[in-house]
This record gives C-alpha cells, sequence and structure tokens, in this order.
C-alpha cells in the first residue's frame, strides 16, 4: 500500500522530465477541430436519428454513420471483414394489444399504464367490482363479504377514509396508516385474493403519464441468453392496470356515479362504499419478448512493432430514441458528443498513420451499442471480445464531454472530469496529467473518484465492463446538467470549444499510452461493484 503511495509521487515527476511537446503528434491534434466536431454532432442529432434508440431505427442508422466514417478514414473492419459486431438483446416489454371498456377503447401509455409479469392472456368481463379504497383492515374494510376471485376489481390509489376531524380510520389519529403511504400494499394485498385484473385509479397516474409517458411502455432490455427457456416465465398474479381518474369516470358513468361522488360517500358516511358497475371488458395483455441485434461498431488502426497490444477509444452512439407520441430524445451530450469524439481520434489517427506516423499499439475505435439499457454492449463486448481482453492495455472511454456541468457553471469552464485513472494502475493517471499539463492544460476534476461518492459514476458508462476484468480505464466526462435525458439535450446546447480541447486530451493520452516503449503496469485490482 504504502509502495504505490510513494509512486504515485514519483511518477508524475519522471514524466515532466521526460515528455516535452512532440511537433508531430500536435499537429495531427490540430485536425480535431470545432467545425468538423458541430458537422458530425449536427448530423447525429437530427430528426432523421430520432434519438439513436436501441432496437430503433435511429440506432440503426447511427452505427451505419460511423461505421462509413470508419471505412471513408481508412480504418480496417474488425470483425471478419464487418465494422459490426452483433449484440444478442432481448427487449421484454408488457404489451397491450387491447384495453376497450363497453364502447370505448382506451390507448396504453396516454390512458393508462400496466404493472404486470403475466403472459399475454385475454382478461374479458361484463362487470368491475368498485370496492373504493381497496383497504382490507379490521377497523375498516372495504372487500367485507365480496368474493372477487376471478372478477375484474377497481380501487382507488391514493389515500384512506377520515373523519370529521381529518384523522384517519383506521389510525384514529392525523397520520395515515401504510395503506396509504405504502405505494403498493393496496394491490398486493388485492392480489391475494385472487381477482382476474386489477384497475388502479388516482390523481398520480395522469401525473406519470405526463411525466414519463412512452417510457413507461417501453419494456426491459437485456443480453440475450444463449440458453433458450423451454417454459413460460410469466406470472399469474393479476397485472395492475392504472387508469386515469377521467378513465375512471367513463367506467363508473354507467352507476350514474364518479371517482370523487363514491369517496365522498364514504367519507359522509365513514363506511365502505363498494358496488358492481355493469360494463363490457374486453382486453389481452401480457409480456412480450422481442429478440434482435443492435451492433457495437468497430474500427481498427494496426500498429507496428506492439501491434499485439490494444489500445480501445470508445463511446457509446445511443441514446433514449424516440416515443409512440413523436418525442425524440437528441442526446447531443449524451453520448453524441462521445462518439464524435471517436469520430473526430479516429480521423487524427488515420491521418497520422498515412503520413507514416501511425501508431506502434494497435488501436480499437468502438461505439458502443445499448449503453442506456444498461452497459449491454460493453458488457456483451467484454464477454466476447474482438481482441483478447489479456492484449488491451487501456480503455479511453468518452460519455458526454460537451457541456459545463452544475458544479462548474458558475466557476472554471475549463476543466474535465478523469474518473477510474488510478483505480488500476498507477502510471495511467500520471500519463494522462502530464498530456494535460503539456498540451490542454485544463483542470482535472477528480471529485468522482471518491469511494464516497453517491453517484458512483465511474460504475456507470463502458469502461467499467472492461475495467472490471483488470484493463486500466479512463472515463472523461463533462458532468450532468438540467438537460440530461430530456429532449432539450441539444446540439445548440453544446459548448464546441471546450469539447475539442477535451477530445484533444484523450488524443494526445492515447498517443503517448499507443507508442510508448512499456506497456501500461497493471499494479491494482478491479475492485467489485
Amino acid at each position: 500500500m504504502r509502495k504505490y503511495l510513494v509512486l504515485s509521487f514519483l511518477l508524475p515527476a519522471m514524466f515532466s522530465c521526460s515528455m516535452a511537446q512532440n511537433p508531430t503528434q500536435s499537429k495531427y491534434a490540430e485536425l480535431l477541430t470545432v467545425e468538423s466536431a458541430k458537422a458530425h454532432l449536427t448530423t447525429l442529432t437530427s430528426k432523421e436519428y430520432a434519438g439513436r434508440g436501441t432496437g430503433q431505427e435511429g440506432g440503426q442508422k447511427a452505427a451505419e454513420y460511423i461505421a462509413n466514417t470508419f471505412k471513408e478514414l481508412g480504418l480496417k473492419p474488425a470483425v471478419n471483414g464487418s465494422y459490426f459486431q452483433p449484440v444478442a438483446l432481448e427487449k421484454s416489454s408488457y404489451a397491450v394489444e387491447q384495453f376497450k371498456i363497453n364502447t370505448h377503447e382506451f390507448t396504453n401509455g396516454k390512458d393508462f399504464f400496466v404493472q404486470g409479469s403475466n403472459d399475454l392472456a385475454s382478461f374479458d368481463a361484463n362487470e368491475i367490482v368498485f370496492v373504493g379504497y381497496g383497504i382490507q383492515s379490521e377497523k375498516y374494510n372495504d372487500l367485507k363479504g365480496l368474493d372477487i376471485a376471478g372478477k375484474i376489481v377497481m380501487f382507488i390509489s391514493d389515500g384512506e377514509p377520515t373523519d370529521n376531524n381529518g384523522n384517519s380510520l383506521i389510525t384514529g389519529t392525523k397520520n395515515q396508516s401504510d395503506w396509504a403511504t405504502s405505494r403498493f400494499k393496496k394491490a398486493q394485498e388485492l392480489m391475494k385474493l385472487q381477482p382476474k385484473l386489477i384497475i388502479a385509479t388516482g390523481k398520480q397516474t395522469s401525473d406519470m403519464i405526463a411525466r414519463f409517458g412512452g417510457r413507461l411502455t417501453g419494456g426491459r432490455f437485456m443480453l440475450r441468453s444463449e440458453e433458450k427457456k423451454s417454459q413460460s416465465t410469466g406470472s399469474t398474479a393479476a397485472p395492475v392496470v392504472n387508469i386515469t381518474l377521467e378513465t375512471a369516470n367513463q367506467v363508473l358513468a354507467t352507476k350514474k356515479t364518479t371517482v370523487e361522488k363514491a369517496l365522498a360517500k364514504i367519507n359522509t358516511s365513514k363506511k365502505p362504499n363498494s358496488f358492481v358497475v355493469k360494463a363490457d371488458v374486453k382486453a389481452k395483455m401480457g409480456v412480450k419478448a422481442e429478440e434482435f441485434n443492435d451492433p457495437n461498431v468497430l474500427g481498427v488502426i494496426e500498429g507496428t512493432d506492439k501491434k499485439d497490444e490494444i489500445v480501445i477509444i470508445s463511446g457509446h452512439y445511443d441514446h433514449d430514441g424516440i416515443l409512440p407520441d413523436g418525442t425524440f430524445f437528441p442526446g447531443a451530450d449524451d453520448n453524441g458528443s462521445g462518439t464524435v469524439g471517436v469520430l473526430e481520434l479516429a480521423k487524427a489517427f488515420a491521418a497520422a498513420k498515412k503520413d507514416g506516423h501511425g501508431p506502434r499499439r494497435t488501436i480499437l475505435f468502438m461505439g458502443f451499442a445499448a449503453e442506456e439499457k444498461g452497459l449491454l454492449g460493453s458488457s456483451y463486448y467484454s464477454e466476447h471480445p474482438i481482441f483478447p481482453l489479456a492484449n488491451t492495455v487501456t480503455c479511453l472511454n468518452m460519455d458526454m464531454i460537451g457541456r459545463i456541468d452544475d458544479k462548474h457553471l458558475a466557476g472554471n469552464h475549463n476543466y474535465i472530469h478523469a474518473i477510474g485513472s488510478d483505480m488500476l494502475s498507477s502510471e495511467l493517471k500520471a500519463i494522462n496529467e502530464e498530456a494535460n499539463k503539456t498540451y490542454t492544460q485544463m483542470e482535472l476534476d477528480y471529485m468522482y473518484d471518491d469511494p464516497k461518492d453517491p453517484m458512483r459514476i465511474y460504475y456507470r458508462s463502458d469502461q467499467y465492463n472492461l475495467a472490471k476484468h483488470g484493463i486500466p480505464v479512463i472515463f472523461f466526462f463533462s458532468g450532468l446538467h438540467p438537460d440530461y435525458h430530456t429532449p432539450n439535450d441539444t446540439v445548440d446546447r453544446i459548448d464546441f470549444n471546450m469539447m475539442t480541447k477535451r477530445e484533444k486530451l484523450v488524443f494526445h493520452t492515447a498517443w503517448e499510452i499507443a507508442n510508448r516503449d512499456n506497456r501500461l503496469v497493471v499494479d491494482k485490482k478491479p475492485e467489485a461493484l
């Protein structure tokens, strides 16, 4: 432990003595320009690319754009003559083929959203049992004397009954019981009575749909298992359909009442108000699995005398895509900026190679797929590497390098977060610091290296899937901002001067690592997640 501490003080001094500006290196760094970066990013964030969503047309177009750029620059395809490494993915989503009550057809993600894990099934009925608050306690029980097994039941997800003084009928105080404070208690207890389908309504449903819209119906992505499962994994528990108050009132209109009137009667009488509503319900819904392949995009500049050793320069190209209502997420900073960084560095190193100044080590330029879905593209690569992980020297990953974060907005804009640079190698941080000192002179912010960092940023981008295999990494990151994962992450908000400067730091660090005599030492153990 002490040995590494002493070494960490010595290394910067050693590099400062040995490293001075290299005019050849500087020449190719100047190819990284604001104009070129802006041209790439304007294309990748356009409506044509529709937020570069995983499993969506815009994501495929982004992958093709990266591959075509690699080809134009003269990079070699890395995967058996192709620039694409297909990533075997599976999307598991809750599909609603029909949800109709009486003559009205309701729309998933607009009028309602569903929480469920059942296989695709039909849920037809000719009545709905309204059970008020859906509470089952000793002091107040909406379900007393009711048999809801195999039936469709509706309850109010908000609150609980009170007396004339505003005290809960259950607690006898101003404090609400866990029937009101626990988000899932009512539905979970109703499920024990084995209804066919549960309908929940409340004020929060409209807010949820307004805030998250199509994301509520977007499904979950995962790497596809190589072993096919022969049996269903669906649950037999009743799905919960969350409907807006407006939708609920359309249902209750046949009873000539509304949610508000039904609750007013409970609060006036201090007694449950459960009843049956005649309604023709036709519903078909359940979990649907879809298999597809989104590719990692790989281009190679082959090294010379140390070509078997690999330096990875990476950034994920995917973002949140487009919603059913047409809203799309440009993802200019996240991670159009890092994707452009990969393309720009590929241009600089390709030009150097063409002029006879190619790297000694092979450089693998990579656009990772499906990072936003759980670092899936980099996870797949780490499990199915095109080049042996044992030969991989480092991964320099760019994810969001185009903005000024909240921390620096009112202060120094000339900065970059360089995350994880000394997690595995006592040399990597010193190399990056010396490259910065010699060429770019930015503040290197290490706030996210704090083991107590509540954001755990080091683990939240693709480089971690290489680091967990013992490969030294740096995650270059300009930080979070209010437009993060919103439709407002647009190209006009990018600070291209700083973005280009950050690209240059990654270039100079990569140049040194790719051309030095000795491979980076790995003298620290990977930290488990």
